[in-house]
């Protein structure tokens, strides 16, 4: 039987190894879609002017809350807006 001495050395790379399978497993399980968002993320999201969104809070169609001067949106309002919203494709006939 073989006797395999293991150093400092070995230990730390493996800890860094150890760590790193670690980081990238908890990378998947952490996406999770914020509950608010900003202005500029909705603006992002929506792919939308200043004031198309201002134009949509004034008319009622996105709610939004108002903290010290900053807006948020209700992330499920806008899933809800888009949805509503959607248009269903007419399948056409080809000749």
């Amino acid at each position: 039987m073989a006797i395999e001495i293991l150093t400092k050395e070995d230990l730390q790379e493996f800890h860094k190894s150890l760590l790193e399978d670690i980081r990238e497993l908890l990378k998947g399980t952490n996406e999770q879609p914020k509950k608010w968002l900003r202005s500029t993320e909705v603006r992002q999201l929506l792919n939308i002017s200043n004031g198309t969104l201002q134009n949509l809070r004034i008319n009622g169609t996105l709610s939004y809350t108002k903290v010290g001067g900053i807006i948020y949106y209700d992330n499920s309002a806008i899933d809800k807006l888009l949805i509503g919203n959607k248009i269903h494709a007419q399948p056409t006939l080809f000749k």
